[in-house]
């Protein structure tokens, strides 16, 4: 029997949660578990917060020869080594910006005619 190490999609539309599980390879992706192991919910925002998973669980059915699929592998690696990436900080706080009135423009005649009106008064 080849057993692996996947995840089972759990979860609704637009909001996904896998278990991680130990299961026959024959068996659909969202079948029977022989046993659950984890979880993985990508929606969370702390990166180091997305995986829980029983490592000597895990150990031990790598020990006797089930092979984790890749996406658990990766997600192993990183429990394992705590390596989450850097995780992007939110924009700092502002104060919304406020739109100034547009000032009215001096057009070019205006001078002009202010200087053509004061010497016809003298």
């Amino acid at each position: 029997m080849a057993v692996r190490i996947r995840m089972k999609k759990m979860g609704r539309t637009h909001r996904p949660f896998y278990r991680i599980c130990i299961m026959d390879a024959r068996k659909p992706r969202d079948g029977e578990a022989i046993e659950e192991v984890g979880t993985y919910d990508p929606m969370k925002m702390d990166k180091s917060q997305r995986v829980t998973l029983k490592m000597d669980r895990i150990d031990h059915w790598i020990s006797v020869g089930a092979q984790p699929s890749e996406k658990v592998a990766v997600l192993i690696r990183k429990f394992k080594d705590n390596d989450w990436g850097a995780t992007k900080s939110p924009p700092p706080m502002e104060a919304p910006k406020v739109k100034k009135a547009p000032e009215p423009e001096a057009s070019e005649d205006a001078p002009a005619e202010e200087a053509a009106e004061a010497p016809a008064e003298s």
